[in-house]
């Protein structure tokens, strides 16, 4: 049977593995910023939508993302090490069953405190799935086609956004929207998804060949500060953290952002207070759509920029529109509902440029040191993101107005991005799939 792009039938079942993870992975991590608004007062005995309420779910809105964020790095980095220290295939199957039973343990959270402790849990195992799926990916397709695999990989993630969405629009919009008190304890309940399709994956999975025929087990971290490697380390990091700082920032307070808008309208309006909480879900999904569809999309576009182009190139061009859309959508004078559907241009540039790196990490990184190099890259980033949460937390105290105008200055870092451009290394291949040399 001929499959699409010259790939095995097993080659497009390892990408769909890594694909599933990934945007498990995405629904596990974002659940908890729709579900806050009644999760914190409940589990802090404190009155549902209340000013004190309010207030202390934007204080741990903060805290549970940079918990994530650090939690994130700290697994990225680790289970990277392990996918090269014992393989790609299990690391990645440890790793979906790790965030889905932390995110699902929420549901049964009896206090704030052990409410952190299973997200952080589940955000290990979030930050590993990445580095072990991206790898594996990598060593099983053709090398001509990394690109086309790797953005298509990404492309779970907008579908992982969505599905976010979707549930808490599920649960608490339409099935309990009359019992906030618990509704959020069923969207927890949904994490469970992911165990289920990891036990489906371990009955096919397979290590690489690549991997398999490696002698060395023994990678180390130091080793990707060596003379020889640290300016490949010094690129991904550069490009993945500029990356990180830009998603993170804005997408923290999105749920929280879009909600605001759509109350503030709303009072503008007259609407009761159920028709209110039905106008919340709507806005949230409005904005997480347009996010993640422009998301998708230029996911995709990163393909034909690298492979025409350079990835150089395309790390150029997607950090100048990025700060580009950041200015328009929080800088322009727009009615509330036109800063939503903005969002899809953030998503085309801001969220579309992560297509790229679940094929440039694994390019610049030898075999024994893939997974590895690419975890650390990838999420050591996070850990310096890990401050934002906090500071847009500190500002959403002046309300909507003073949030968009802090957001606004958010495009300076994908402008850092544009700066840094002549440290990175070029890892495009040629048709036949052999490295280039870099410049």
């Amino acid at each position: 049977m001929r499959w699409p792009w010259g790939m095995s039938g097993y080659q497009w079942t390892v990408v769909l593995a890594a694909w599933l993870g990934w945007g498990f992975d995405i629904i596990d991590a974002l659940l908890f910023n729709y579900v806050a608004a009644n999760c914190i007062p409940t589990l802090l005995h404190l009155d549902i939508g209340s000013p004190e309420a309010l207030e202390q779910t934007k204080r741990y809105t903060a805290l549970m993302a940079s918990v994530l964020l650090i939690g994130w790095a700290v697994g990225g980095i680790f289970f990277g090490w392990l996918a090269d220290k014992i393989g790609r295939s299990r690391t990645l199957l440890l790793t979906i069953v790790l965030y889905s039973l932390g995110t699902a343990l929420c549901a049964a959270a009896p206090n704030v405190e052990f409410l952190i402790f299973c997200r952080i849990i589940a955000s290990l195992g979030i930050g590993g799935e990445w580095a072990a799926g991206a790898a594996m990916v990598n060593e099983v397709v053709p090398a001509s086609r990394r690109a086309d695999a790797g953005a298509l990989l990404y492309t779970s993630a907008p579908f992982g956004l969505i599905c976010a969405a979707l549930i808490n629009k599920l649960v608490v919009g339409y099935w309990l929207p009359d019992h906030p008190e618990y509704s959020w304890r069923v969207v927890f309940l949904f994490g469970l998804l992911p165990a289920l399709a990891a036990v489906a994956m371990r009955m096919v999975l397979k290590e690489p060949e690549t991997f398999s025929r490696e002698g060395d087990r023994n990678p180390r971290l130091r080793e990707l500060f060596s003379p020889e490697l640290w300016p490949l380390t010094r690129s991904g990091f550069l490009m993945a953290v500029t990356a990180l700082i830009s998603w993170w920032t804005l997408s923290t307070f999105q749920a929280g952002l879009s909600g605001g808008l759509a109350k503030a309208h709303a009072q503008s309006l007259g609407l009761a207070e159920t028709e209110t909480a039905q106008m919340v879900t709507s806005w949230q999904l409005i904005a997480t759509a347009c996010f993640s569809v422009g998301g998708f999309i230029g996911t995709l576009m990163t393909v034909p920029f690298a492979n025409r182009y350079g990835r150089k190139t395309m790390f150029g061009v997607y950090y100048s529109c990025s700060a580009l859309a950041i200015m328009a959508t929080f800088g322009l004078p727009l009615a509330p509902i036109h800063r939503l559907y903005m969002q899809f241009f953030l998503g085309l540039t801001v969220f579309g440029v992560f297509g790229s790196f679940t094929y440039y990490l694994p390019e610049l990184f030898p075999t024994r040191l893939r997974a590895t190099g690419s975890g650390f890259c990838y999420n050591v980033g996070r850990i310096i993101t890990a401050f934002g949460p906090f500071l847009v937390g500190a500002v959403s105290k002046g309300g909507l107005d003073k949030i968009e105008d802090t957001l606004f200055w958010v495009f300076l870092v994908p402008f850092f991005g544009v700066m840094v451009l002549p440290w990175v290394i070029e890892t495009k291949v040629n048709p036949a799939g052999t490295d280039l040399p870099s410049p």
